[in-house]
């Protein structure tokens, strides 16, 4: 009796190391497939924190519901393989379906203009076709649910597997599982950050759901004798690993081609960064005109080749013309090289340029290197090559932390330019700041200026009063803000500031014309651009300031946004 037993307690011993593993690889996929989703969603919806949380939170109550209908499984070594096959193809497939799901959406009011011949200002795009829109762009949410169902099914297959393999109930059977889970969950999220993060999400998708192929195969392998639908299992995941293959190699591409259906001219090059999407877009204007460019980040118009020139000379002309000197100025953001082409026009004897995003600096620096040769030209004449001037350094890194080392080498700007995209994202909303903004100030000098982009005072007007109040906040001596329409975006602002002295305004006003010549504007126009319609700050002193982890800011920013879509 001995001798049987000791053979039988070696197996057992094998089969809890391999489960254990397994549930822990498991665990990982599944914290993988809730950051992917969260983090595509994001994109796609433009609300990343939110998103992110709903995401997650759903997703967790979904896997409670899974984890009390895995009860109902009857064999639990079928019932796994079955489950891992599904999450495998839900992991490798769902954001090339929402992407799917949001293009066909996107066309399809298009698609009837054109049958209908209508006009373009009578496109449909009410009554069914917002809720066809709707649901596509909240599918995301949808398939969390979905996938959180059947991971939640994991731990509890898992725990039966391992009471039946030794007959017997095990008194501390899910503790064991569950410290698999997290310690598997931990690791999967070290995976995200250190690796998926960086390369394209549908290969996350893919490589993620190949570990839950591989885990399904690991069953078929080591329970043969327990499975009822042997062959069926052999046949669906060599099928479904074909599909994951495909999906790793061409994924991206297909997401890419679904995702250039959303805009309205021909992509022309994609890239994804660490940080964002970069989209570049192109529209023929014919032989005798050139092309016009338009560079999207996560889907947000960043600048377009025809008019950002009008938003620039806004940027960068007023805290120019008013600083008493211009040697050394300070670019916050403008990893496109524009706002720094404008700035080298006044002769600086040097420039530093603080962006994070490395990527998209090589981009906009090195055209030729890392886009088409179309598209490498026609950056070119767009930022002068400004991102090779030898007087400019560039600090590709968090302003929020690069600007520390700046003050403590108490360095000091004739002027400086905040040039970041809108506070969209929670991440934005501490470079808007007083903290921030107070820092700046000590690196400004005392007969210098700071210009900030502002976000529209027509669209998000309590957010950009708001920025105003901040840089109060932060005891700058004179506030003052303008604005002008920029086609593109609409009605646009910008708030200028000093440190000490006159205001930005009063110096504008003492000269005659702007000291270099801007292709949009003349200081008649710039001074136009102060004045704002009547009763417009009738409700300044109501609207909060923005410190930091209030994320003042960027709550009035969403909102005034999804006013203006209609989402609330």
């Amino acid at each position: 009796m001995p001798q049987n037993t000791l053979p039988k307690e070696k197996s057992h011993l094998l089969d809890d190391i391999l489960l254990i593993l397994t549930m822990a690889v498991l665990a990982g996929c599944g914290l993988i497939y809730e950051y992917l989703l969260s983090h595509y969603a994001g994109r796609v919806l433009g609300v990343m924190e939110s998103t992110i949380y709903t995401m997650i939170g759903l997703m967790i109550v979904s896997m409670g519901l899974g984890a009390f209908a895995a009860r109902k499984v009857r064999c639990a070594f079928n019932g796994f393989v079955w489950l891992e096959l599904i999450i495998a193809l839900l992991g490798s497939s769902a954001i090339l379906i929402i992407g799917g799901l949001i293009a066909i959406t996107q066309m399809f009011p298009q698609l009837i203009a054109d049958m209908l011949s209508l006009p373009p200002d009578m496109k449909p795009q009410g009554g069914l076709f917002k809720e066809l829109s709707w649901l596509a762009f909240n599918s995301p949410y949808f398939f969390g649910i979905l996938l959180g169902f059947f991971i939640g099914m994991e731990i509890p297959l898992i725990a039966q597997i391992r009471e039946k393999i030794h007959q017997q109930h095990l008194a501390n059977n899910l503790g064991t599982i569950y410290g698999a889970d997290y310690i598997g969950a931990g690791i999967g999220a070290a995976i995200w950050v250190v690796f998926l993060l960086s390369i394209d999400i549908s290969k996350a998708a893919a490589l993620t759901a190949s570990l839950n192929l591989v885990a399904g195969t690991f069953f078929i392998l080591r329970y043969w004798q327990h499975l009822n639908w042997r062959k069926t299992f052999v046949g669906l995941h060599c099928s479904l690993a074909v599909i994951i293959i495909l999906m790793f190699s061409y994924g991206n591409q297909w997401l890419n081609q679904m995702n250039s259906l959303l805009y309205l001219d021909k992509v022309v090059h994609t890239d994804k960064t660490r940080y964002q999407q970069l989209t570049f877009t192109e529209r023929h204007m014919g032989l005798e005109q050139d092309n016009i460019i338009n560079f999207y980040l996560n889907g947000r118009l960043q600048f377009s080749s025809i008019d950002e020139h009008i938003y620039h000379d806004y940027l960068v002309a007023p805290v120019m013309a008013g600083s008493a000197r211009h040697e050394k100025v300070l670019i916050i953001g403008g990893g496109d090289g524009l706002a720094l082409r404008d700035v080298l026009k006044y002769n600086p004897k040097s420039v530093t340029l603080i962006d994070l995003d490395s990527e998209l600096i090589d981009i906009f620096r090195q055209p030729k290197e890392q886009v088409n040769p179309r598209l490498a030209r026609q950056l070119i004449q767009l930022n002068k090559n400004s991102l090779q001037d030898k007087r400019v350094t560039i600090h590709r890194a968090d302003a929020f932390i690069a600007i520390n080392e700046l003050v403590k080498d108490q360095q000091s700007f004739d002027a400086i330019i905040v040039d970041l995209p809108d506070p969209s994202h929670p991440d934005l909303n501490k470079l808007y700041s007083v903290n921030f903004y107070a820092r700046l100030k000590l690196l400004l000098a005392g007969d210098g200026l700071i210009a900030i982009q502002s976000t529209s005072p027509y669209h998000a007007k309590d957010s950009f009063i708001a920025i105003g109040n901040t840089l109060t906040a932060a005891k700058f001596s004179h506030v003052e803000q303008y604005h002008d329409n920029v086609p593109s975006f609409g009605e646009w602002g910008w708030t200028i500031a000093s440190k000490s002295g006159a205001s930005p305004l009063t110096r504008l006003n003492k000269l005659t014309e702007l000291p270099i010549a801007h292709q949009w504007l003349n200081l008649a126009i710039l001074k136009a651009a102060f004045i704002f319609p009547n009763n417009f700050y009738q409700n300044k002193e109501n609207i909060g300031i923005n410190i930091l982890g209030s994320h003042t800011i960027y709550q009035l920013h969403q909102k005034a946004w999804q006013d203006q879509q209609g989402l609330n």
